[in-house]
Parts: structure tokens; sequence; C-alpha cells
């Protein structure tokens, strides 16, 4: 196994195994579900959005609880700064395309479990959605995450341990707030914020699992555009960190 890919796997182990780091990703998302939707459970159109409340929280939480295990990678990363890791790993022949792959690719398993325990949670409320709605819901909400990932490893370079909790917690919340995670943002100035933010594309997903289109050109345009200066922020962040070192 090469070097790249022994350390991809090193992380994927390390991040699995820190339960409470899972139990936090998986446990407080699942439990704001079925506080909830579950009283909702009976609304077949929540917030006049023809979508069942059940499967509008899904799908909202499922954005919510990934988004949290992207930016947290953030803070496994000033972690390793802080003990010195990521100074061991300059000296070795790791890449930084393997650093940031491996970074990326742990983010993006995190999500993927928060999703399937989101997507069993709505079943046990009798959301009920076709599976090829669902697989199209899920796979742009996974396009939606991209900038997160890139944002993770930004905030990760640029704060230390200290600081980098506050303020992922509170990014993430606003952002769930002005996204339309807890109720839908139809007009007003959250509409107006959020339609140009990724995480409300996210939201936005939620209307291909029951039959409705994917994302207008606007949407791709937003989460692209995001995802093309985070990724370059993120290198900047790192080398800037890199030199510091």
């Amino acid at each position: 196994m090469s070097t790249s890919w022994a350390y991809t796997r090193f992380e994927l182990l390390r991040a699995f195994r820190n339960r409470r780091f899972i139990g936090f990703s998986l446990g407080f998302p699942i439990v704001l579900y079925f506080f909830i939707a579950g009283p909702n459970k009976n609304d077949h159109s929540f917030g006049g959005t023809g979508i069942p409340a059940t499967v509008y929280y899904m799908v909202g939480l499922a954005s919510f609880g990934t988004m949290v295990a992207m930016i947290s990678s953030g803070a496994r990363i000033a972690g390793e700064r802080t003990v010195g890791w990521t100074r061991q790993l300059r000296i070795t022949p790791l890449s930084s395309t393997a650093y940031f792959r491996a970074k990326v690719l742990t983010a993006y398993a995190l999500s993927c479990v928060t999703i399937v325990a989101l997507y069993v949670c709505g079943a046990t409320l009798g959301a009920t959605v076709p599976a090829g709605r669902l697989l199209g819901t899920t796979g742009l909400i996974l396009v939606g995450l991209m900038p997160f990932a890139a944002l993770g490893i930004t905030l990760g370079h640029l704060l230390n341990v200290d600081s980098i909790g506050p303020v992922t917690g509170g990014l993430v919340s606003l952002l769930a707030i002005v996204s339309g995670t807890w109720f839908p943002v139809t007009s007003g100035f959250l509409y107006d914020i959020g339609q140009f933010l990724p995480s409300y594309w996210i939201i936005q997903a939620s209307h291909v699992a029951l039959g409705g289109s994917g994302w207008s050109a606007k949407g791709w345009a937003v989460v692209l555009g995001w995802t093309v200066v985070l990724v370059a922020t993120a290198r900047y962040a790192y080398r800037r960190d890199t030199k510091r070192v």
C-alpha cells in the first residue's frame, strides 16, 4: 500500500475510533430529528412546501449533521497542529494532495454515516421516498458538501484549538438558520441571503425526494463557485501554515 493511501486508511480508522466525536456527530442530529419531526409526523405539507415534515426534517438535519462532520475536520487539524503532528507529516514523503484527499475522504465517510442514520430514523416515523428519488437527493447533498470540506481544512489551518470550537459551532448554527434547516425560507431577507449559500441548496435537494426538479443553474453556480473559492483558500491556509512552522 502506498504512503498516501496508508495515511488515508489511518485517518479513517482514527476518526471512527473516536467514540466521543462519532456519538456527537450522530447522536445530536438524531435526537433533534425525533424531538422536532416526531410531533409533526402527520403534517404532509410542512410550511406549505408540499413536503411532509418527516421528509423535510430528515433531509434538513442530514444536511446539518453532514455540515458539522465536514467542518469539524478543522477541529482535528487544529489539534494535530497543536501537538506537532502536522509538522511531522511535512518531513515525510506524504504529498499535500494526499494530505487533502485523506481529510476530505474522512469527512465524507463521516457524512455518509450521518445521512444513512437520518434516513433510518426517517423511516421509523413513516418518511417514505422512492429509492431513485432518494438517491437523487443524496447525490445533491454530497455535491453540496464540497465547499464545506474545503472550509473545514481552511479553518483548521487558520485557527487554534481554543477558538475553532466556538467558530465552527456558531457558523454551522447560523448557516442552518439562514438556509432553512429548521423552517422553510421562501422569501424575505433570509431568502435573499440564503440562495447565495451552498447550505441553502443542500436543503433544496429535498424537493428531488418528492419528484421535483434538481438545482437550477443558479444553484449549481453557487455550489461550484464556493467550492473553487474555498479550495483556493484551503491551499493558501495550508501553505501559509507550512511556512510559519
